[in-house]
């Protein structure tokens, strides 16, 4: 009779609160699993830095809501703080929310990539090793129904972000004049997503809220403020030591490096500068043995100021529409030389790497402390050693000035675009009080 009672009182429970789970058991390994699948993906199907920080955005926030749905933790939803967010409905039924979230995951995960099937399968078997080691087979199909409607109002909402309108917009025309932006070898490749600006921001006021000062005014003429700067490039780059190869090599993360052998010419695929910063998150969060929600919510707040990190960035960087060091020194200085690094397809001020480092680590900051010190073991995969922190705001320091060591950018992109990554970061920080 009194389990009678009780099964009565939890079917009331359920039916009054709109959902329910049975397993409470909160390990976060599957979704740093589902992470590592996503960047797989991303950095095989060679996304651009852009573009990768909203293919990380948007399967996040549906793993985190579907978690918040189900009252995984404490957390809250981005219902009212991030613009036209939907209001997510509740999920009916009993369900056991990680299965859900990783579900969610998927289903918005597979819209952004090219290689969907392949990451669909590999989440499918994560999703099938969960549901036995977590004996809910039982709770499967309304599981996978819950994921689906959180996925299915996230893309909607995705869909609005103006990605779409952006594909659609006359292909950028090179400036005539001089001090401008050129196309650099070996690929010589297309600007590439010269109209980002025009995404929709997550906590910006505007893409322009941010805009560092302007860049240093272009010259040729020795003794002058910008040549002072390009032949700091020059000067630093040709007397290099190990530790300043090693640091520009270990922060590289260029999806659009070329090999060249002979006459051929072939792509060596690397992760994005944000997705080394989600996967420090992600790292730091292993450090901690955290929650499935508070890995979630580490992720997702990162992958957010990222996003709005790659805005800010872009907008200025088609703005100015900066020369590169190795065009500037090619034309004025060295013809002979190169840079250690090879330099990606874009205008050069400010730093896309220290905009997008001083965001991310002003949010890791505010979530795990000052000093918090980790090992980065993010580019073994890629056959470089690890490297130790004292700081987030160590490491991104670091991810700065490893741009200069690699003959990418002058000083200022460095200092203005690092000061204006933490701005953005800031701001993070204070429209989502975190």
């Amino acid at each position: 009779m009194r389990k009678s009672v009780f099964i009565f009182f939890l079917v009331i429970l359920c039916g009054l609160s709109g959902f329910a789970q049975i397993n409470k058991s909160s390990d976060p390994t599957a979704l740093h699993k589902a992470q590592d699948y996503l960047t797989e993906i991303i950095v095989h199907d060679i996304f651009s830095p852009p573009v990768s920080s909203r293919i990380y955005l948007y399967p996040h926030i549906a793993s985190y809501e579907t978690l918040v749905a189900a009252g995984m933790g404490k957390a809250a939803s981005f219902s009212g703080r991030l613009p036209d967010f939907p209001a997510i409905p509740k999920i009916k039924g009993i369900i056991d929310p990680v299965i859900a979230s990783l579900e969610a995951f998927r289903l918005t995960g597979r819209q952004f990539l090219f290689s969907e099937e392949r990451f669909s399968d590999s989440m499918q078997v994560l999703i099938q090793a969960q549901v036995k080691a977590r004996k809910t087979e039982n709770l499967l199909t309304t599981s996978l129904q819950a994921g689906k409607q959180v996925a299915d109002s996230i893309l909607v909402w995705a869909s609005k972000d103006r990605y779409k309108e952006t594909r659609a917009i006359r292909r950028y025309q090179l400036k005539k004049t001089p001090g401008s932006w050129l196309p650099t070898p070996p690929g010589y490749i297309a600007a590439i997503e010269p109209h980002w600006k025009q995404i929709r921001c997550l906590t910006l006021d505007s893409a322009a809220v941010f805009r560092p000062q302007s860049a240093t005014l272009f010259s040729v003429e020795p003794g002058t403020p910008f040549h002072k700067e390009a032949l700091e490039v020059y000067t630093v780059c040709t007397s290099l030591t190990d530790e300043q190869k090693a640091i520009a090599a270990f922060w590289d993360c260029n999806p659009f490096h070329i090999t060249m052998q002979g006459h051929l010419n072939f792509a060596t695929k690397k992760i994005s500068p944000g997705g080394h910063w989600m996967q420090i998150a992600g790292l730091v969060s292993r450090m901690k043995s955290e929650s499935i929600t508070d890995a979630s919510k580490a992720y997702t707040y990162t992958a957010i100021a990222i996003f709005d990190a790659f805005i800010s960035c872009w907008e200025e960087k088609y703005n100015s529409q900066l020369i590169r060091p190795e065009t500037y020194i090619n034309s004025h200085i060295d013809e002979n030389w190169r840079p250690l690094l090879q330099t990606p397809p874009f205008p050069e001020y400010p730093s896309g790497h220290s905009v997008v480092s001083g965001a991310a680590a002003t949010v890791l900051t505010k979530l795990y402390g000052e000093n918090f010190k980790f090992v980065d073991d993010t580019e073994r995969p890629y056959g470089l050693p690890d490297r130790t922190f004292s700081s987030f705001h160590k490491a991104s320091e670091e991810a700065a000035i490893s741009r200069l060591y690699g003959g990418i950018h002058y000083r200022p992109a460095i200092e203005n675009g690092l000061e204006q990554g933490r701005k953005v970061g800031e701001q993070v920080v204070r429209r989502l009080k975190l």
